[in-house]
């Protein structure tokens, strides 16, 4: 028997009612919204039971504006089947808003989600909780503000000039 994509977005919501908030299937990708507390419980679900091993990417979206709450984290991950029509990808959102902007970390289930979490939380300022180092990845670390946020002022170059005089500073 074959296993296709319903079949594991059918255990999903069997096994978590209430945590499934959407489903969408756009041009043959499927997207779940989860539940933000139940995220690193439903990767390990999708890991352990349906083999879903690869992290592809971790990035978030800034909907400053347009909707609430601000924020989506992303979530893009892969499984690769025994035969060439078994290898999936889905993606798994999760709502953040920004007066709470946390979501658990998936690094306990794939190890290679710990840059990936990184950059998110380097550019977006989203903490994940219970990241084993989380810092800074592309910008210094005291550097103040966060620049894939819409609200960042591109034009704005203090906090980039006081990154750089400490720097010399310290020199």
């Amino acid at each position: 028997m074959s296993l296709d994509l319903q079949i594991v977005v059918d255990a999903l919501k069997a096994n978590f009612p209430d945590t499934i908030l959407d489903v969408k299937i756009f041009r043959g990708e499927t997207t779940l919204l989860i539940k933000k507390e139940k995220i690193t419980e439903v990767c390990h679900y999708l890991k352990n039971d349906f083999d879903f091993k690869f992290i592809v990417d971790i990035t978030a979206v800034d909907y400053l504006g347009v909707k609430p709450p601000r924020f989506e984290v992303v979530y893009y991950i892969h499984r690769f089947g025994p035969d060439f029509d078994e290898n999936m990808r889905i993606r798994l959102k999760v709502e953040v808003s920004e007066e709470e902007a946390k979501v658990a970390s998936v690094v306990p289930v794939w190890s290679g989600a710990d840059w990936l979490e990184r950059e998110v939380y380097d550019m977006f300022g989203i903490e994940f909780v219970g990241h084993p180092d989380l810092r800074r990845i592309l910008m210094p670390e005291d550097y103040e503000p966060f620049p894939l946020r819409k609200d960042f002022d591109v034009r704005d170059r203090e906090a980039s000039k006081r990154c750089f005089e400490r720097a010399l500073e310290e020199q």
